[in-house]
């Protein structure tokens, strides 16, 4: 089934809208818009109806793909349900409508909430301090390795560099050298975690932190998180946890209790905002009492019955967002945590890990499994013993789209070879998972019976396989190349 672009729909002289008559004097609009800025050709937009035009649009949203509609086993992603609850107190007029420039005594009970959820994530993190003004996960990386920066200039020593692990996101060496730090990279162990060794050889008085995501990006916990610790904090170096895989400890255990001194927190993952495809997010940043004053601007402090905001940090390193953070995923995720509470939190946590390893054994010795023993929240395969008959994690990816499931992340992490990265969630219930694991296991029959069906999938979308490669250095622009055409060439 084809789908025509709108511009090939309608006829000259259709129209979706109809305007009331103009009910103010008429000025030229060469009067209102210098000429230079006005165009004095035809444009080709489309012409179409209402009718046209809602079903070509209404028929587009069924093509997409969200976990309303199924599935969505996106590794590293934390791809879970949204509770529509989180959405109706999103939607309370006294929240939607409020504005940031409002004055505090009008903004009551949007700085309660966030104080409030400061209040949580200070709890659930083993934290003494949080900024919720951070919008991503990769802008609390920047916030907190300003931070890092901030106290250790306050100590009479920026140091030079900063560590990570080779499994871990791409954003942490990115936000490292955005704050001015060199990359030193610590290779992972056989087992997937981090080399013991490697890391006290890098560690040394020029280290100013090293950056863990724990679990890490394989899905395994740091067993030697607390000798970790104690090799960094002995050196003066501080401890950054990259928190998106915090969906595996909700009310188990605390990342600061194992000794990391700066958390980011990704509300949209691990507290249910809808996200993908850009936004929207939030990666509030959480730190112990030492590095409390270097936190951004302003704090949502309490004097007595009043919320208020504290500008007054001189060693801050400032305002990093526009007003006070994402305030929308803000309240979801206020939302969430309240309905919630801590013994649901828990469940979350154990639903996550139950549901990724109950994946793990079931697609154990179908697909390569790099790392034995249990997993937390998402489990990594790997697509060994596809290659050896042409077919990549890529071509499986594909393939399951044709089965009804939305692809998982595949070649991350990087140090394993065809990964296939995979992360049900909590939300997902048993049947379902079969019924991913059914198609799974399918496709690895196919690869053995006939593999050109799974290097050439997907077969049954409205876009078949994609050359990626070429989409990047050759983008196709003929619509909007058409249309320039046109405005210049009326």
């Amino acid at each position: 089934m084809s789908i025509k672009p709108i511009f090939e729909k309608g006829a000259p002289g259709r129209k979706a809208y109809s305007l009331p008559d103009i009910d103010v004097p008429e000025v030229e609009i060469n009067k209102l818009i210098p000429s230079q800025f006005l165009n004095d050709g035809f444009i080709n937009l489309p012409e179409v109806s209402e009718v046209e035009l809602i079903r070509h649009f209404t028929r587009l949203s069924q093509l997409n793909f969200g976990v309303d509609m199924g599935f969505y086993p996106l590794g590293s992603c934390t791809m879970k349900y949204n509770p529509k609850v989180n959405e109706e107190a999103a939607k309370l007029s006294g929240l939607m409508n409020s504005h940031p420039l409002q004055s505090e005594n009008l903004s009551q009970g949007a700085l309660k909430l966030m104080y409030e959820l400061e209040a949580f994530l200070k709890e659930i993190g083993g934290l003494d301090s949080v900024s919720l003004q951070p919008a991503a996960g990769a802008h609390g990386e920047l916030a907190g390795m300003l931070v890092v920066r901030a106290y250790h200039e306050a100590n009479g020593n920026p140091r030079k560099k900063v560590l990570i692990p080779d499994s871990a996101h791409g954003t942490n060496p990115a936000s490292a050298a955005l704050a001015g730090y060199d990359i030193v990279v610590i290779k992972s162990s056989k087992d997937g975690l981090v080399d013991i060794d490697e890391l006290k050889r890098a560690v040394d008085t020029d280290c100013a932190a090293v950056m863990l995501t724990n679990p890490n990006t394989i899905g395994l916990f740091e067993k030697d998180i607390f000798f970790i610790s104690k090799v960094i904090h002995d050196a003066g170096a501080l401890l950054y946890m990259d928190g998106a895989n915090l969906n595996a400890l909700l009310d188990i255990t605390r990342p600061g209790d194992m000794g990391f001194d700066i958390v980011h927190f990704n509300l949209h993952k691990t507290f249910s905002t809808p996200h993908g495809g850009g936004g929207p997010g939030s990666g509030p940043i959480g730190v112990v009492e030492k590095l409390s004053p270097f936190i951004p601007v302003p704090i949502i402090e309490k004097g007595g019955d009043k919320y208020y905001l504290d500008y007054n940090r001189p060693h801050s390193i400032g305002s990093i967002h526009g007003f006070y953070g994402n305030f929308g995923v803000l309240v979801r995720a206020y939302t969430y945590i309240r309905r919630l509470g801590a013994k649901g939190l828990k469940e979350v946590s154990r639903n996550a890990i139950l549901n990724a390893n109950y994946i793990k054994k079931r697609l154990e010795g179908i697909y390569y499994l790099p790392n034995q023993g249990m997993c937390m929240h998402e489990c990594v395969f790997s697509a060994k013993f596809q290659k050896a008959k042409g077919v990549h994690a890529w071509d499986i990816s594909k393939r399951l789209q044709d089965y009804g499931f939305h692809p998982p992340t595949v070649n991350f992490p990087l140090i394993v070879d065809e990964a296939i990265m995979i992360e049900p969630t909590e939300t997902e219930a048993r049947e379902t998972l079969d019924k991913f694991c059914d198609a799974m296991i399918a496709i690895a029959k196919e690869v053995e019976t006939d593999p050109e069906i799974v290097k050439n999938a997907p077969h049954t979308r409205v876009v078949k396989r994609l050359d990626e490669a070429q989409a990047v250095k050759k983008p196709n622009l003929r619509w909007q190349k058409n249309l320039s055409n046109t405005i210049k060439n009326p």
